[in-house]
């Protein structure tokens, strides 16, 4: 367990975590949630990428989420939340650092993280964390 300043706590997230986890998702303004992010989705991604995803509690309470994973050569985050009234603390940085730290002890040494273009507070945020924009790459999707 690491902590920070006001009674913060993080540890790695579990599956039971994920009714408080999806709560606070859905509440987090320009962050897209799909299908993947079932119960059924997130427990297999926990189960794939252990060590990896972690949340920020503040006596029990649930005020900040991590998704985090690596393909073998790369790591990718996805759903960094903090609950609005705890923003502007350090909590995402630590959530992100905790991230960082597990995959580069996994040997992986860069990691990509997708922002919706409209998403300016969250672009602001990797910036100031000293995140690099890719311009030159598009990315693709299809269902499969």
């Amino acid at each position: 367990m690491y902590n920070l300043k006001k009674n913060f706590s993080f540890r790695e997230m579990i599956i039971n975590d994920y009714d408080q986890v999806v709560t606070l998702w859905q509440q987090t303004p320009g962050l897209g949630l799909s299908d993947a992010d079932s119960r059924e989705g997130i427990r297999a991604f926990l189960e794939r990428n252990p060590g990896l995803c972690f949340i920020c509690e503040q006596e029990k309470h649930l005020i900040g989420t991590i998704l985090c994973g690596h393909d073998a050569r790369r790591g990718y985050i996805y759903h960094l939340a903090v609950d609005e009234a705890h923003r502007k603390q350090g909590i995402g940085k630590q959530l992100t650092q905790l991230s960082l730290d597990a995959l580069r002890r996994l040997g992986i040494a860069k990691c990509h993280l997708f922002v919706y273009r409209d998403n300016n507070e969250a672009e602001l945020f990797y910036d100031r964390l000293g995140w690099q924009k890719r311009i030159t790459l598009d990315i693709f999707s299809k269902d499969v």
